[in-house]
């Protein structure tokens, strides 16, 4: 089990590390986080809900994705509110106070317990990830995903702690002093992560890390760049605010404050020639040659934001002046001339206008659409891949659909070429649609063919190879066995 001294320290990419190392030397792993929370979310086969950094560890294990995975996600639909999604289907909104207070946390527990069950009876090991930090503790009562997993399944628990941030002596220390004592019997080691320099001068702060803590430092972890790990946590979006370039063809994403999925994009990263930023900057949209609006857990809202900034305003220029924008899932909705919300899914606004860009009105319901699809993409005979999670339908008068899924259900909405808007996550991860957009948007340099699958087996390999240089695998494997630590 890897936990952390605090967010977004690394936990995630650890995990997806092991997942692949535990899978190279013969094992058949599988991810466990008991609770997450993230608006980043993935449909399983079975059409259930969970969070994609346990989608992205199995994928690194080789195998399908389940709910047993993350039987409780947290998706949050505003600053103080979380959808809650139980063994892969919603439960129920929840604000903070309610869920922390007045859910039966035993019960979530006992579910997250049956999950983990579940897994470990058809694989071995079981790498499991905290949530935050383990050393909150004004949560420790609350707690279903930190130590009181580790406690339940005995599990080996190594600490990571981010040294980029500074005060790594102290996070460490200060965890460990905090935690009691039957707890800290379960860290094994510690795992300082993103360290820039040469390791060698670490050396005597391992040394001193270990005499503070009495714990063993197993592994020092470089700062790298160079490895293209999907992360679910929108931290990882504020590396990515930029602006237009002129020597390129710019690909705005619009910065939503209830934005999910932004994994969506991933591909169109990765193509030379193309800037891909995140802004909510009027100017910045303006500049760009194609807008794009992403998936969104509270349309409305966001709706209402876009109005309220003047937004809506610059997208809406950007299309007047001939420029293409695209909508993913609550962006489809977006694009359409009406949100309605009669059953205040959302807000308690029943009906707000949206962009009046495509012909198609939206009325949200309670009902969740959660499940992987194979589709073709306009006249196109090639088969696409993709996911649905939305909730509610989008109609209109006139039929002019974008995708046909599974040769039988009609999907989004197409206008023309630089317009149109879609129900369907990862649909750029599909090299046709990625040609077509780049054809109709006047792009003209030559993009190499990119296999985003075998690109992201290549990560997952190069991920391994780093973490077994820096780790004391030898070390691992004696405390798995249970033989002399």
């Amino acid at each position: 089990m890897f936990v952390g001294t605090g967010s977004d320290v690394g936990k995630s990419v650890v995990n997806a590390a092991f997942c692949r190392i535990f899978k190279q030397d013969g094992f058949v792993p599988a991810p466990f986080k008991a609770q997450n929370m993230s608006l980043n979310s993935f449909a399983t086969p079975e059409g259930l809900e969970i969070g994609r950094a346990q989608a992205v560890q199995a994928e690194a294990c080789g195998i399908d994705c389940s709910s047993d995975m993350n039987p409780v996600l947290l998706k949050p639909t505003n600053y103080i509110t979380s959808q809650v999604v139980l063994n892969g289907k919603p439960i129920g909104n929840h604000s903070a106070t309610e869920y922390f207070l007045k859910t039966d946390r035993d019960k979530l527990f006992k579910e997250a317990m049956k999950a983990y069950q579940r897994l470990a009876s058809k694989f071995n090991p079981i790498v499991i990830e905290g949530a935050g930090s383990i050393s909150e503790i004004n949560l420790w009562e609350k707690d279903i995903t930190n130590m009181r997993v580790a406690l339940e399944v005995n599990a080996a628990v190594f600490l990571v702690a981010d040294i980029d941030r500074g005060g790594v002596f102290g996070s460490v220390f200060g965890t460990m002093q905090l935690l009691p004592e039957k707890e800290k019997k379960l860290i094994k080691g510690i795992i300082i992560n993103k360290f820039r320099g040469e390791l060698k001068l670490f050396e005597k702060g391992k040394q001193m890390m270990e005499d503070i803590t009495g714990i063993p430092v197993v592994g020092i972890i470089p700062y790298f760049r160079d490895i293209y790990i999907e992360q679910e946590d929108s931290v990882i979006i504020e590396n990515k605010f930029g602006l237009a370039i002129n020597t390129k063809l710019n690909i705005v994403v619009v910065l939503l404050p209830h934005m999910s999925n932004f994994t969506d994009f991933n591909m169109l990263e990765r193509l030379e020639g193309i800037h891909l930023y995140y802004t909510a900057s009027q100017e910045e949209i303006e500049r760009a040659d194609i807008v794009i609006i992403p998936g969104s857990k509270n349309s409305i809202s966001d709706m209402m934001y876009l109005r309220k900034t003047g937004l809506a305003k610059s997208i809406l220029k950007a299309y007047d002046q001939g420029k293409a924008v695209y909508g993913i899932c609550g962006g489809y909705q977006i694009m359409g001339k009406e949100i309605r919300d009669p059953d205040h899914i959302e807000s308690d606004i029943e009906i707000i206008p949206g962009l009046g860009i495509l012909p198609v009105i939206t009325t949200l319901s309670s009902g969740k659409t959660t499940e992987q699809c194979t589709f073709k993409f306009r006249e196109s005979d090639d088969i696409c891949k993709g996911y649905e999670i939305h909730m509610g339908e989008t109609t209109s008068d006139t039929e002019s659909y974008l995708c046909m899924i599974s040769d039988s259900k009609k999907d989004g909405y197409f206008l023309n070429p630089k317009t149109w808007g879609t129900y369907i996550h990862g649909i750029f991860d599909n090299e046709t649609i990625i040609k077509y957009i780049l054809q109709n948007n006047g792009f003209s340099e030559k993009t190499n063919n990119i296999d985003y699958k075998t690109f992201k087996e290549e990560q997952y390999d190069k991920l391994a190879d780093i973490i077994r240089k820096n780790m004391d695998m030898d070390y691992i494997y004696q405390v798995l066995l249970n033989k002399s630590i």
